[in-house]
């Protein structure tokens, strides 16, 4: 399989197959393909599987394009204006995103549901409860709104981070929901009740715009009836 991603606001990536080879995306997700392509739609995994999935951002059924002869090309296209990353995922290997991440994936990359274990996280964290944990070995394509600063974290380093800006981090970092301290800084900073901590060991990835803000943005413009 290869792979080519163009433009950079409003990307693509042009996923080329050659006889034998597949790959897989949520339902409604392929844009555009060429060539000899098998299509076949499942939940692939059962219904629970699928179920959880929605859970995490997803559709419930997942489509699987094979090349069955020559070469093929399918093209992905992200949601919303932002960034497409990759990564060649090694048997064992796991990354944790945020819903609705996943954009395609090879045939050996799973995808499920994963449930921040601390209980404040999960009630205040609002885009930080359900997550995505996505597993090797395999090529995944991950969809980002807004650009992607990327973040070293070395043993018990820490940030703190608007849990909507937290795009996806490796699996070794924890991360926890922790109140705003100062009656000021909750009712007059605007960033909100909380604020997620990202503790190293590991590398994070941080999202410049969450669809939440942009969507928000949008609303403002939009007429309403008197």
């Amino acid at each position: 399989m290869k792979y080519e991603i163009v433009g950079r606001t409003l990307p693509s990536v042009d996923v080329t197959l050659e006889a034998g080879e597949s790959v897989y995306t949520e339902s409604g997700g392929m844009a555009w393909m060429k060539g000899n392509i098998a299509m076949d739609t499942s939940t692939r995994g059962g219904l629970l599987a699928g179920l959880g999935r929605s859970l995490a951002g997803e559709s419930l059924f997942m489509t699987t394009y094979k090349c069955q002869s020559g070469e093929g090309l399918v093209t992905f296209t992200p949601e919303a204006p932002g960034r497409i990353l990759v990564f060649d995922l090694q048997a064992g290997q796991s990354i944790i995103c945020q819903k609705d991440a996943f954009m395609a994936a090879q045939e050996g990359v799973s995808l499920e549901m994963h449930f921040r274990k601390k209980l404040g996280a999960g009630l205040f964290g609002g885009e930080g409860f359900i997550l995505q944990k996505i597993s090797g070995p395999g090529v995944v394509f991950l969809e980002i709104a807004g650009d992607v600063r990327s973040y070293q974290l070395g043993q018990g380093e820490t940030m703190k981070v608007d849990p909507g800006h937290i795009a996806l981090y490796e699996t070794s970092v924890s991360y926890d929901i922790a109140a705003v301290k100062g009656l000021k800084n909750v009712l007059f900073s605007g960033e909100g009740l909380f604020l997620a901590t990202l503790r190293g060991p590991g590398k994070v990835w941080l999202q410049t715009m969450p669809i939440v803000n942009l969507a928000n943005k949008i609303r403002q413009y939009i007429p309403t009836k008197s």
